[in-house]
């Protein structure tokens, strides 16, 4: 699935040293995890909506784990995406319709729209979607999902072209990356971070979109859905007290 048309203004990828410190501060990520998993922050109770998780690049629904079970706790029909690995248009087809199918099924079983929650080029195909079936999409969430900007201004852009068979310069690719980025005919919120070592933070979140909620965390790209400040920031926004 392609990733957002360039903005004017070109930004670079994360430096070298927040590159370098992914693996570390995943890893204080994943200790943080499972010190607040039997505490975690109070939330909002959910209402019994269905939310689907959307995964990153390379990953499947084992990665979001964490978010489902919290959710679940919650009181929300939280379920994973059902499609393997996210290996882009290999995975969800060429015009996104093994996606939109898993919606549509989803939206029929419950009577009503679905939240969709993605993390990182998850992120993007939610935002895809809700372009796509606007009336079965109630909001959607992204967590560090580069679809505001150019795909350089990222260190994972080419294992992108690589996993995917996509080239961003492509014209599908581009033409897709711009529906992507349009302001959605949905409620939505991007959480972000500056900090993040893959994929510049300036490009996952949309301060020109007043209808677009931005909320910026602290966090590291890798293991981001882990992170026990974004699990309550997504409770709290599904909740409206974000």
């Amino acid at each position: 699935m392609g990733i957002a048309m360039p903005k004017t203004v070109d930004l670079p990828p994360p430096s070298k040293l927040l590159w370098a410190a992914e693996l570390p501060r995943a890893a204080w990520t994943v200790a943080r995890y499972g010190a607040l998993r039997t505490r975690p922050d109070a939330a909002a109770q959910g209402d019994g909506r269905p939310v689907m998780i959307l995964p990153g690049l390379f990953n499947g629904d084992r990665s979001n784990f964490a978010l489902r079970k919290y959710l679940r706790t919650l009181g929300y029909a939280a379920c994973g995406w059902g499609l393997g690995r996210n290996f882009g248009t290999k995975t969800i087809g060429q015009e996104g319709q093994r996606l939109l199918t898993r919606i549509k099924a989803l939206y029929d079983e419950h009577g009503e729209p679905v939240t969709l929650i993605g993390v990182s080029l998850g992120g993007m195909l939610a935002r895809f979607a809700a372009q796509r079936l606007p009336g079965m999409v109630r909001e959607v969430i992204t967590v560090s999902s580069p679809f505001a900007g150019d795909p350089r201004a990222t260190n994972v852009w080419r294992a992108f072209e690589w996993l995917t068979g996509d080239k961003i310069d492509s014209d599908t690719v581009r033409e897709r990356g711009a529906e992507i980025a349009a302001p959605l005919p949905v409620p939505s919120t991007a959480i972000w971070s500056a900090s993040d070592g893959l994929v510049n933070g300036m490009i996952c979140h949309a301060p020109d979109d007043p209808h677009c909620r931005n909320i910026e965390v602290r966090s590291s790209h890798l293991g981001v859905q882990l992170n026990p400040d974004v699990l309550k920031i997504v409770a709290d926004v599904l909740g409206g007290t974000a």
